[in-house]
């Protein structure tokens, strides 16, 4: 089988399982865990969020909302840069604010973004954002929120998002 074939293969069974995850994670209680009023309350603070981004190239906004083990809730927004390599996104805004103040433990986090603010479709994160998660997150028990709205959102474990992801326990000598 070419290689194409294997990559088509390989998106549409991972649409498949997380279309079964967002299916038995939807309702009061979902299963990973967090309630349903914590997952809007997330996706509120990332949408509030939004008003902060400098995207004056772009002109995408994104807003981040982190949750910590401990319910606090930490936000970021995009940060743009005329230079282009400082520039930073929303979600690694949220974890280093986060992380700068002494935390470490993190549960979730919410993202939403769109042109002008305007919030059309999901927003996944990038592999930057994904990989500073890794350094932070257990990936079975980090959850990534990705809404248009506070009714229409999905949610991916962090395992999902970055199959054989790269973090700290790699490092790890025996």
């Amino acid at each position: 089988m070419n290689t194409e074939n294997n990559h088509i293969k390989t998106n549409e069974l991972v649409c498949r399982k997380q279309g079964e995850l967002i299916q038995n994670i939807r309702g009061d209680k979902p299963a990973c865990g967090l309630k349903e009023d914590t997952c809007r309350q997330l996706i509120r603070e990332a949408i509030h969020s939004l008003k902060f981004s400098y995207s004056p190239y772009s002109e995408f906004k994104v807003g981040a909302a982190l949750l910590t083990k401990d319910l606090k809730i930490y936000t970021g927004c995009n940060i743009e840069n005329a230079a282009y390599s400082p520039t930073n996104c929303a979600e690694r805004t949220a974890f280093f604010k986060a992380v700068s103040e002494g935390k470490m433990d993190f549960q979730a986090i919410a993202i939403v973004g769109g042109k002008d603010g305007i919030i059309t479709d999901y927003c996944p994160p990038c592999g930057v954002c994904r990989q500073v998660m890794m350094e932070f997150c257990n990936p079975k028990k980090f959850f990534v929120i990705l809404a248009k709205s506070e009714a229409d959102y999905w949610i991916y474990n962090l395992e999902d998002m970055i199959p054989m992801g790269f973090g700290p326990d790699n490092l790890v000598q025996e």
